[in-house]
């Protein structure tokens, strides 16, 4: 798997760590089941910290995008290639209603009313 941070990017690392992932499931790099490398590896891969891995991955587990497994490692959830790419869509749609003035409670709202 070969991830690559932006440096440009201003987003915090944990979550380009997590885009980068995100990404590499969407394509199909990482297939569900696929074992992740340490967070040590993926730290040094990446030029950060391995608690910003670690931050980043606990987030995509907390997604439903991974899965933690003593003795195992970190795996791709099963159906994460679909979830990864809905869940993408929904970022970029909080991150426009923010970007447009809108609240996430009002996003959600708005969302509850379409039939």
């Amino acid at each position: 798997m070969l991830l690559r941070l932006d440096k440009r990017d201003t987003r915090p690392l944990h979550e380009q760590v997590a885009g980068a992932i995100r990404r590499a499931i969407a394509e199909g790099e990482c297939r569900p089941g696929d074992r992740l490398p340490s967070a040590r590896d993926l730290s040094q891969a990446l030029d950060v910290n391995v608690n910003t891995v670690l931050r980043g991955l606990r987030g995509l587990r907390d997604d439903g995008l991974l899965e933690f497994r003593r003795g195992r490692g970190v795996t791709v959830a099963d159906g994460a290639d679909q979830r990864s790419g809905l869940l993408e869509r929904v970022h970029a749609l909080v991150g426009d209603a923010a970007r447009l003035g809108y609240s996430r409670t009002e996003l959600i709202e708005m969302i509850r009313g379409i039939p």
